[in-house]
């Protein structure tokens, strides 16, 4: 009993500890972080809870009917309210779609993110710790990838491999990891001049806790910043790639493919098909952004 009241007054005393930290206080007078906290987590619900609200499965043919194909939002004349958004040309709700779709787009992000990050970080620390030829193979390969815009990088690799959502992650992975390597090779080659590090190397301490214990919490805040915007990148990159035909597959949910097929009749004045789904494309990355920005002024030593 003793050990779990300890626990409780521990987890409150961190929690208060939090509310009134200066991380806390700027955030809760930032505006921009707010708005983009809750347009995250808006984005976040759909994407978990959304398959049990929607009205119906877009990707179940039981459930669409070719009948209502291209019916206008409730609000418009011949609109119902079945259809809150509006149907596409299959007849499919388009808010139904676009919850499906938020789900696959949300997925695909954060773990291209995932992977990004965990390749990244670990060829960044190896490369800024051991330096020598180790170093310069990895970042003469990144600077070989660099060189290249990332668009056409994914677009080679998804023409190559083909459609599907793990090539997809492939591609966004191997598109992504670059930046982390960058940043975390180049705080590495600071700290590891740093007296502990000395210290901890003179004792025999192994590299490998060297790495983790010493030189990894002087370069997480970097990696925290850069995979909360890299998911609002790797969002608009599979949109785009799936508009182009080369991302998902049709029989996949995408936002990325409702925006590709309204926007074949988008100036017939069937408008809602791709408007919508864009929309929620650009709130997702613009919260994400705003939430990226927030934590770049704030963890960045630098810039206060």
């Amino acid at each position: 009993m003793g050990e779990t009241k300890n626990t409780k007054n521990e987890k409150k005393s961190a929690w208060k500890n939090f509310l009134e930290s200066e991380f806390f206080y700027h955030y809760k007078h930032n505006l921009p972080a707010i708005i983009g906290s809750i347009l995250v987590l808006i984005a976040i619900l759909v994407a978990v809870f959304g398959k049990f609200l929607a009205p119906q499965n877009p990707y179940d043919l039981t459930q669409i009917d070719l009948m209502d194909s291209y019916l206008p939002p409730a609000w418009s004349n011949g609109g119902s309210l079945k259809f809150l958004l509006g149907t596409d040309n299959q007849g499919r709700d388009i808010l139904s779609a676009i919850i499906y779709g938020s789900v696959s787009s949300l997925t695909i992000g954060l773990v291209g993110m995932l992977a990004s990050c965990l390749i990244g970080t670990t060829l960044g620390l190896i490369a800024g710790y051991f330096g020598g030829k180790v170093d310069s193979i990895i970042m003469r390969i990144a600077d070989i990838q660099l060189s290249f815009p990332s668009m056409l990088i994914a677009l080679f690799i998804m023409s190559v491999f083909g459609r599907g959502i793990d090539k997809l992650l492939i591609a966004l992975t191997m598109v992504g990891w670059v930046k982390y390597a960058r940043t975390v090779r180049g705080e590495t080659l600071s700290v590891r001049k740093k007296e502990y590090v000395e210290a901890a190397r003179t004792i025999g301490l192994p590299n490998y806790r060297i790495i983790l214990k010493h030189v990894m919490p002087n370069v997480v805040t970097s990696i925290i910043v850069l995979a909360t915007i890299q998911v609002g990148d790797f969002i608009l990159t599979e949109a785009t790639l799936s508009f182009l035909g080369v991302g998902v597959p049709i029989t996949e949910p995408s936002l990325g493919l409702l925006v590709k097929t309204g926007f074949d009749v988008l100036f017939s004045g069937l408008w809602w098909a791709s408007v919508f789904p864009g929309l929620y494309i650009m709130l997702v990355v613009f919260g994400i952004n705003l939430l990226g920005d927030f934590l770049r002024d704030e963890l960045n030593p630098n810039l206060k």
